[in-house]
């Protein structure tokens, strides 16, 4: 069963890619560590106080959240959780927004601020998933209807509101800026990514010019215009991405083996992310940029 969003108009606009003004960047990479004996890290999200959050599995196989300011490790765990546990969004004042998975099977979401969780639960929905959330306290993220379909959803207050990108099987609110601007994918009818930004009204295409027939993510859209994301290039590997001025540009951890994901972004261009290592382990990065 389809649902729509109502007094929503769905308008498709291409995000220009600027080539002759466009800036030079560069990218310092390095790993963002937790725990010495974590098996995996995840780096989701970081804030303007360059405070970084996450998940860590540790050599007993359980994941946990984290927040890493600087070299202090804060881990987080729910009670309510069963496994999965991770935080995908972080708002200037530390508050997260993320899910796990419940003991009954289902993803459960919510925020934490101060030491307290918060539900985030879509009204009528199966399952929630929160993955963003700005300074205003406005969570985007996913739900399941009771006919299994995944739909995008922003939280304002206590107002829920479907998101869904016209023709696709599922849509994700990824992300979201001070503005209200989201990031949004897409899984179109032939099985691929398609991303968007939405700004409540109009939904602007976000492609990278490389990407091969798998598409493009896009994660995260900070309060500059910035976006973050992953395209799948030619040989269906991932790379990440940051579009800053029209331009986009790769994200590539020296260390990663041929996988490297853009997840995080903050006001500075502090991107955080993922790459695959030549071990096959995942671990999170941090990359500053320059000018």
């Amino acid at each position: 069963m389809k649902r729509s969003i109502l007094g929503i108009v769905l308008v498709l606009t291409f995000v220009a890619v600027g080539i002759a003004a466009a800036p030079k960047l560069t990218f310092t990479f390095s790993d963002v560590k937790t725990v010495k004996t974590a098996s995996e890290t995840d780096s989701y999200s970081v804030n303007n106080a360059g405070v970084i959050t996450g998940d860590y599995i540790d050599s007993a196989g359980v994941q946990h959240g984290f927040t890493l300011a600087g070299t202090k490790l804060t881990t987080i765990n729910n009670k309510a959780c069963s496994s999965s546990l991770s935080f995908y969004g972080i708002n200037s004042a530390g508050t997260l927004a993320g899910w796990c998975i419940a003991s009954s099977g289902d993803d459960i979401a919510f925020t934490w601020a101060k030491g307290k969780f918060t539900t985030i639960a879509y009204p009528k929905a199966v399952q929630t998933e929160a993955t963003g959330i700005n300074d205003k306290g406005d969570v985007v993220g996913l739900y399941f209807d009771t006919a299994g379909v995944q739909h995008g959803f922003l939280k304002v207050g206590k107002k829920y509101t479907a998101i869904n990108v016209k023709g696709a099987t599922s849509t994700d609110a990824y992300g979201i800026n001070n503005a209200g601007d989201i990031a949004v994918y897409a899984i179109n009818s032939a099985g691929d990514y398609a991303s968007y930004l939405y700004n409540g009204k109009t939904f602007k295409v976000i492609a990278d010019p490389k990407q091969g027939t798998l598409g493009t993510v896009a994660h995260k859209p900070n309060n500059k215009g910035d976006i973050t994301g992953t395209y799948f290039n030619s040989a269906n590997d991932s790379v990440g991405f940051l579009l800053h001025s029209g331009k986009y540009y790769d994200l590539l951890d020296p260390k990663a083996n041929a996988s490297t994901r853009a997840d995080g972004l903050n006001d500075t261009l502090e991107i955080v992310g993922r790459y695959t290592s030549t071990s096959g382990a995942t671990v999170g990065f941090k990359a500053t940029t320059k000018q």
